[in-house]
Parts: C-alpha cells; structure tokens; sequence
C-alpha cells in the first residue's frame, strides 16, 4: 500500500489516479482534433467562398463573347409570285406590308394569322413601280415609271385584350410626288420628311439625278402654301450611277458608280456645294457599287459592290481641315452580288444580301461578320433587320419571305472593343473610349476597359509614390531609432489613422484639399527639393553639436529636433513656390503649364488622389513592415554593433535585409488596398476615363466605375456585364498580384534564412 504523505498545512497529499490523467489526455486530443478541423474546414469555406465569387463574375461576363445564334422560321408566300422589292414589319415580327412590282401587299408572319391581301393605291395611276424601298420613318416609297415617287406610311398600332396581344396594321399611301417632270423612270430613289420639308433623289438617267425640295408654310389665318423645288445633276466623272444614298439631314448626296467610285454631292447652301471627293472602294475599276445604305444615326455609310464587297465610310474632318469621307472597315464579303443592305434601328449593325442567297449579318463599328445564313431556292431581293434586332428577313425573287430568330444581345462587345483601339463614329482616329451613356438614340455605347485599367494603375501608382517612402523609413527610423516611450505613441496613433473611412477621406480629399492644393501647386513641387535640402542640414548640424548638450537629449528623441526643422522646410517651400509663380510664371501656374508645357490642371486630379489615398494605404505598409523589422532577433543587431557597426550599418545591412520579405508583403498588401479604393478615386479624381500619365490630371479607376455605373445599369445588359468584366479584372489582377508577392516573399525568406 503506497505511504499517504501530508501537506504543509497539515492536510493529506493524495496522488492522482491514473483514470483522472487519461481523461485530460483525451479531451486534450479531442479539442485540438476539433481545433484542427475547424481551422481546415474555416479555410476550405474561405476557398469555397472565393470560387463562389469568381463563378458569378465570370457566370454573369461570359455571354458578352458568346457568338450569335439564328433559327429560322417557315418561310411566308405571299401568293402573287412577284419578287419583293421592299417590305417593313412590326416590332414582334407579325405582321408586314411589302411592295411589289404590281403594288402593296399586307401579309402575316404568323402561321395562323390571315393571308397576304392588296392595299389599294389609286395614286399609282398605269404607272408601273420600277423601285421600291424603306423610307427613314420606317414607312414605304415607290419609285413610278412616269417621273414619280408614291409615299406610304406604315404604322403597326399595338393593343391588348386581357392578356392578348393585337397589332392593327394601318396603310395610309400619300399624294404622288412629280420628282422628274420629263417623266423618266424614278430608281435608286431616296425619300426624307425633316422639319416640314421633303426632300426626294433618285437616278433618272444612266447619269442624271433628279431632286425635288417642298416646302409647306402655314400663315396665320391657317391657309398652308407649298413650295417645290427641282434641280437635275449630272455626274461629272467615269462610269454610270448604280447606287445611291442620302444622310437624315438631306445635306450630303451619295453616288455609286459603275467603275467601283462613291461620290460625295454637297447640297449645303454657299459656293461650295456641288460634287466633290471620290472614293475608290470596289476591287477593281471594272466592279460595280451596287447597293448603299447608312446605319443608324446616318453617319456611317456601307457600300456593297458587284464583287461582294462591303464596306463602311465615315465623313472626316481631321485637324481643321475639309471634310472628307473615309473609308472605315472592310466587312467579310459575299460570293455574289450585293443587292441589299438593312440597317439595325437600335445600334450600329445591319444585314446584307447578295443575288446568289447569301445573308450576313455584320456590326458596323467592330468592322466583324458575325453571322452568315444561307438561303436556298430562288435569288434575293430584299431583306429588312427587325426594328427590335431580333431577327433577320429577306424576300425572294418567287415572292416568298425568309425568316430568322436572332439572338445576338451583345454584337458591340469583342476582345477588341473592350481592351484594343476602335474608331468610332466621329472619332478622327481609333482610341480607347468609355462612354456609356449618351443623350441620342442613334448615341452608339463605348465600352474600353484599357482607360479604367489605366486609371487603376495610374492612381495606385501615385498613392505608392507617397505612402511607400513616408511608410517604410517611418517603419524603420520607429523600430530601430525612436525611443520606446514615443514609439508607444506613435505607433498606434498611425495605426487609428487606418480607422479612418474611406469615404470621409474622399470626402475631405474633394472639398477641401483639392482646392487648398490648387492654391499651391508652385509651393508643392518647391517643398519636393526644400525639405531633403533642409533635413540634411539639420543632420550635419547635429554632428557638429557638442557632445555634452546631445547627451542631455535621450537616445531616440532627435525626431524633437528634426520635427520643426520639417515644418520650417514645409513653409519655406511654400514660399518659395509663391515667389516663383509671381515672378516666373507670370502669376498663374496653370497658363503656363498650358502653354508652355502643354499640361492642363484638373482641380480633382493625381496630386489630390496621391495625398489622400497614400494618407489611407500608409498605416497599413507602417504597420507590417515595423513589425516586421522589431521582429529581427536581437542577437543579430547586438552581434553587428559588437563588431563596430553604426546603429544607421546594422538597420541598413542587418536588419533590412533580414525583414525584407514582411516588408515586400507591406507594399504588396498597400498595393492590394489602392487598386481596390473605391471612395477617394470616386470624390477625387473628376471621373475622367482619360490616358494621360500627367499628375495634374485626373482618371477613373474601375472599381470607382463599378460604383457609379452598376446602380443604373439595367440588369443584363451590356452595360452591367462590362461592369462584372472589370470587377472580374479587378479580381484576378489581385489574385495575380498576391499571388506573385507571396512567390516573391518565400524566395527573399529562402535567400536570408540564414540569418534567422
């Protein structure tokens, strides 16, 4: 039996029982297994989460690249085996009026809708239509073998009963226009109804075009008069007509000839209208221009040819200089002859044809094909994009009507568009352009990324050029010089500073320090060069300080001493830079920035967004490179000022070195915290998605673009799934980033792990 031993206050010392000590043991384990799996499990969640992001962005990005897709649908006779020479439809592709050599038809899309019936036309008269084509309202015009051109407005009037839909089709043909009153045939004719007056063109001869102006005014006791006016242009150059455009506002008459030309008219009141450039645009001389047609917005033009070629012109006017067309994108060509091009209502696309059945459908500023569909049996004759862009039609010589559903959401966005230089309509050169919203319908969306990219870059670069130096030599001269009783103030007062929210920082950095640093742009660029000037001079002063009066001040507060001398340096600068503005710069800064060095001065720009921004990211870098450089063990430091080191040596050789891969961390996890700023590049910068490295000018950071754009963005547009690509950029180029910094952080460990 084991002795039983007693206590020092008199009590019994019992021994454990081996039971008791297990049962700690395992319960030991048991929390440290639980500990174990919830940390691994906490991590796996972490890594799940991250997927989880990155599935939606990419999820709600990836059908901005999908290629578009068209089903056909079955074809509608229209019953009188004439070949269509144009057609409209309404919007939910119904119902649809055409024209044929023998008059109008009223047809249905629909399967059970009712069949094609005749629209009586009286104007018409024993003229025969020769020509038919979609006017800019959306309605119908005949071209008459006897000099004339018959109007007719379409309208698909748009009713429910409960929850069906009815769509009433209304005809209303119009009073016959005389536009030759030789009574030649009216082909390749062109009609326009803006602000009263209607304008008419057509070819009236192998090289003749006829025009008719009217005019209708009102006085005020309600009687109307109208005014006609009638001109006759020859064309004054090879070849004969065989196409023809005019623009929405009736100023500029475009001609394609037989000899592959398209020739300008300027109709402009003044001495200099009249014919003017000419642009080759065919493969060959001998290759006809036989189809010309303007998207939306009428800017832009495309010219189809005999050969198949399409291509799209703009009108130039680069540097002052007279305007000019030019020629844009080539498009992929058709096999055979194009004979019809259909513009979209809704952005820039359109739909072409040729005579051997080919259909394609391109997008005007991307200068891509971006679908080819193949139409068998008899040859084309027309052909008309859906006024929603969700489906192409095109008419057969037989009288039949082809029909695709077209699901094509995206056609402005490509690899090109979003990262590369595009030209856009009214741009004198390819650029790289945001600008998402406009003020016209025909306003065409622009959707680079390459400038938010650049603005991101432009603005961290900036905030790291102040918050880099300010936080490391801080982090340094606080973990190896400063006194331990004002490191335990300052350290933690740079620390709060990181409590600071963002948006009161942007805020601040907005409205008041934008114009304070307006005010004192000279004085700036002065303290740059004054304060290292007066810092050093305040380091050899203190060389040549006695000896006795330095060891009055505690090892560790010389900062007391360097702190005014700063201030001083500040206010000296500041001086200075006042002194040169007056006297050198003619008493503004700005003017002479303009003119002579060809910088404009934002008031929100790089300067303010570098100040405040690296105020922000400066606690962060402090914080984990001062603890990093504390962290070097002190055997290092005392066996290198054992050797004869200087305190400046050891930091710089030893101790630097040594903490170098926390201190790479600190700048990358800084940079991680600039390019996801979101507040003081929003309040800041101006917003403006500019290219220009210039610290006087501002810029727009994606993710400050996300934050402005995606509350009015409507879901699933183009719009909000360019916002998810930039997030998604945004995204990896952090991955990216942290990814190499911790790559970069294990090597410099490795290099120096022999000082650990």
């Amino acid at each position: 039996m084991a002795p039983i031993s007693t206590t020092s206050d008199g009590g019994l010392d019992v021994p454990a029982r081996p039971g008791v000590a297990a049962r700690k043991k395992a319960r030991r384990f048991l929390a440290d297994r639980i500990a174990r799996r919830l940390v691994y499990g906490s991590g796996v969640l972490v890594i799940l989460a991250i997927a989880a992001i990155l599935f939606v962005l990419f999820s709600v990005a990836l059908p901005l690249l999908l290629p578009p897709k068209a089903t056909p649908h079955q074809a509608v006779d229209l019953g009188f085996s004439e070949p269509v020479l144009a057609f409209v439809t309404d919007e939910y592709r119904e119902n649809g009026v055409a024209c044929l050599p023998s008059g109008f038809v009223q047809f249905s899309l629909v399967e059970s809708g009712p069949g094609p019936t005749r629209i009586d036309t009286p104007g018409i008269g024993e003229a025969k239509i020769v020509q038919g084509f979609v006017t800019a309202s959306g309605g119908l015009a005949a071209g008459l073998s006897d000099g004339r051109l018959l109007p007719v407005d379409v309208a698909f009037e748009t009713s429910f009963e409960g929850s069906k839909r009815q769509i009433r089709t209304v005809v209303t043909p119009g009073k016959p226009l005389v536009v030759d009153e030789g009574g030649r045939p009216t082909e390749l004719a062109k009609y326009l109804v803006r602000d009263g007056s209607t304008k008419v063109s057509a070819r009236v001869g192998p090289r003749d075009v006829a025009i008719l102006e009217a005019t209708e005014t009102a006085n005020l006791m309600g009687e109307s008069t109208r005014e006609e006016k009638r001109e006759l242009i020859q064309l004054q150059a090879a070849g004969e007509i065989t196409a023809l455009a005019m623009d929405a506002r009736g100023d500029d008459l475009f001609l394609g000839t037989s000899t592959g030309e398209v020739i300008r008219f300027d109709r402009r009141a003044g001495e200099d209208r009249g014919q003017k450039e000419s642009v080759f645009v065919a493969r060959s001389r001998t290759t006809a221009v036989t189809a010309l047609g303007f998207l939306n917005g009428d800017r832009t033009l495309i010219a189809g040819d005999a050969a198949g070629g399409v291509v799209s012109l703009q009108m130039l006017q680069p540097d002052g200089r007279p305007r000019t067309l030019t020629p844009m994108n080539q498009f992929e060509a058709h096999k055979g002859r194009v004979v019809g091009i259909s513009p979209s209502r809704r952005d820039k696309g359109f739909v072409t044809i040729d005579d051997g059945g080919e259909v394609k459908v391109h997008y005007g500023t991307t200068g891509k094909t971006l679908l080819s569909l193949r139409a068998e049996g008899a040859r084309l004759t027309g052909t008309s994009f859906a006024p929603k862009a969700d489906g192409v039609l095109a008419a057969r010589a037989d009288g039949k009507i082809l029909h695709w559903s077209l699901q094509n959401p995206h056609p402005e966005i490509t690899l090109r568009t979003l990262f590369g230089k595009v030209w856009y309509e009214g741009y004198n050169e390819p650029g790289y352009v945001w600008q998402s919203t406009g003020g016209t319908d025909d306003f065409e969306a622009k959707f680079s990324l390459t400038p938010l990219i650049f603005g991101t870059l432009k603005g961290t670069f900036y905030a790291l050029i102040v918050a880099i130096p300010l936080a490391l030599f801080g982090a340094l001269y606080t973990s190896q010089f400063l006194h331990p009783n004002l490191k335990s103030i300052i350290k933690p007062g740079v620390e709060i500073m990181a409590a600071l929210p963002s948006v009161v920082l942007g805020f601040v950095a907005g409205l008041w320090l934008a114009p304070a640093v307006e005010r004192v742009v000279p004085g700036i660029l002065a303290t740059i060069i004054v304060v290292p000037v007066f810092a050093f001079a305040a380091s050899a002063v203190w060389e040549r300080v006695p000896t006795a009066l330095k060891r009055a001040v505690p090892a560790g507060y010389e900062i007391l001493f360097l702190l005014p001398v700063v201030l001083l340096a500040l206010w000296v600068g500041l001086q200075i830079g006042h002194q040169i503005e007056h006297s050198l710069l003619h008493g503004d800064y700005r003017a002479f920035f303009l003119k002579v060095l060809g910088l404009t001065y934002d008031q929100r720009n790089s300067v303010v967004v570098g100040l405040a921004m690296g105020f922000a990211v400066i606690p962060i870098i402090f914080t984990v490179a001062e603890d990093s450089l504390s962290s070097v063990p002190k055997n290092l430091t005392a066996g290198s000022l054992a050797l004869g080191a200087t305190r400046w040596q050891t930091a710089l050789r030893t101790v630097l070195p040594t903490a170098s891969p926390g201190i790479f961390s600190a700048i990358m996890i800084g940079f991680g915290r600039a390019v996801g700023e979101t507040m003081i590049v929003l309040m800041a910068t101006g917003n403006t998605p500019v290219m220009d490295w210039s610290p006087f000018n501002g810029f727009r950071a994606m993710s400050a673009n996300v934050a402005v754009e995606l509350p009015e963005a409507p879901e699933g547009g183009t719009l909000f799934r360019v916002l998810f690509v930039a997030a998604l950029l945004l995204f990896a180029m952090t991955f990216v980033v942290n990814t190499a910094a911790e790559l970069v952080r294990l090597r410099l460990r490795k290099k120096y792990r022999t000082y650990e």
